[in-house]
């Protein structure tokens, strides 16, 4: 049986050093709990391994992070596992370091008379408004499991649309720098050489090959200050996006710019009935439901109407009328709400609008990507074709010259 070193602290603080024989290490977990301590470090063979703050992989807790403590957390509390054993049991399984901090931190709180809902409110990096709602309702419907099966779904759905829309976006992004870094290459390492080619030719040069050469004079001389001024801007814009205005003004461009916005617009409409929905069929009031569908709408345009929306409705109105004023939802989606409003089914009126619109976020990604892949190409292709067509015609013309 092999030897464990570890290092526990006691009720009072007191540091512990000690060395044990066990199977495993949720073994010396145990043995170490059942003498009333609190293990920080356990060592097999002095090698460390995964203890209450183990050392595993880098980089903060992300979403998918949050995917997958609902899902195993639910398994294992329907297979009727304590709680207390379930949250062992994530810490010790999970590869990163601030995971195992994470969840020994919410063992030692739920141990110490927290409700699970106390204890991850404690960690609102990883756990959001939604997810701690969620689990508030869970914890008191006595539902917690099919809660969390709940949260797992609707946070799959949402990694899903950010990927299709990351793709969306990154691939025009990637060929435009590419095709900029080229250009730049090009005009500045590639176009001095002909130039000082047909210096010596002492005629006209065709206007395209002046414009290359213009263009390369430019870049030349103010190349550094061309970058210094992008990122200026860039920062500016970053820190102007920040602002409540600026954040509105950019959030309300998204949704309107051309090609991108109606997939932007779709992608908001799926997260906020996805989310709304979910919150409702978990039993969550539908006044703090829309305050927190409002806070994690990631678009300030819709958020605005959410809490517009829940102005109405404590002012004893309809949740429809002001998602028709806001003017971002299409007549299909407010339509189908007041429907699910008059007839009791809301929640389910909003799972199928989101059903609807993350399909057609799927179709639009897919049908933008085969149009966008060609045309940066044909894109690509027409500035270096120019620059490298602006640079041979004076040769042409030379050996024009030289025939005669």
């Amino acid at each position: 049986m092999p030897v464990f070193q570890y290092v526990a602290r006691d009720t009072q603080g007191k540091i512990i050093n000690g060395t044990t024989q066990a199977a495993n290490q949720s073994a010396v977990v145990k043995f170490l709990r059942d003498q009333g301590l609190i293990p920080t470090t356990i060592q097999l063979g002095g090698a460390a391994a995964k203890g209450a703050y183990g050392r595993g992989k880098g980089g903060a807790p992300k979403l998918e992070d949050a995917v997958i403590i609902s899902r195993q957390f639910a398994t294992m509390i329907r297979a009727g596992l304590p709680l207390i054993e379930v949250l062992d049991i994530l810490a010790e399984q999970a590869e990163k370091a601030s995971m195992q901090k994470i969840m020994r931190e919410i063992e030692k709180d739920v141990e110490s008379g927290a409700s699970f809902t106390e204890a991850i409110q404690k960690h609102p990096k990883l756990f959001d408004n939604f997810f701690l709602s969620m689990v508030r309702a869970g914890e008191a419907s006595g539902m917690l499991d099919s809660i969390l099966d709940q949260v797992a779904t609707y946070l799959e759905k949402v990694i899903a649309i950010r990927r299709k829309v990351k793709s969306a976006t990154m691939y025009p992004l990637t060929v435009s720098i590419v095709a900029a870094v080229i250009t730049t290459f090009l005009l500045v390492k590639v176009v001095p050489i002909f130039q000082e080619i047909f210096s010596d030719l002492g005629s006209n040069l065709p206007v395209p090959t002046q414009v290359t050469i213009f263009l390369s004079k430019i870049l030349q001389e103010h190349l550094l200050k061309l970058i210094i001024a992008i990122a200026i801007i860039i920062a500016a814009a970053r820190q102007w996006s920040k602002t409540k205005g600026g954040r509105y003004k950019l959030d309300y461009l998204k949704l309107h710019i051309p090609v991108f916005g109606p997939i932007f617009s779709k992608v908001a409409i799926a997260k906020f009935t996805r989310t709304l929905g979910t919150l409702i069929k978990a039993g969550v009031n539908i006044l703090y439901a829309l305050e927190i569908t409002a806070k994690t709408a990631g678009n300030s345009v819709i958020e605005e109407a959410v809490m517009k929306t829940r102005t109405s409705i404590q002012s004893g109105e309809s949740i429809t009328r002001p998602l028709v004023d806001a003017g971002c939802f299409p007549p299909m989606v407010t339509r189908m709400i007041d429907v699910g409003e008059r007839t009791g089914m809301l929640e389910s009126m909003l799972s199928k609008i989101a059903d609807f619109y993350e399909d057609q976020v799927n179709t639009a990604v897919s049908g933008l990507t085969s149009m966008i892949e060609p045309l940066l190409i044909v894109f690509l292709g027409l500035v270096v074709g120019f620059i490298v067509i602006s640079m041979f015609m004076p040769m042409f013309k030379m050996v024009e010259v030289l025939m005669k």
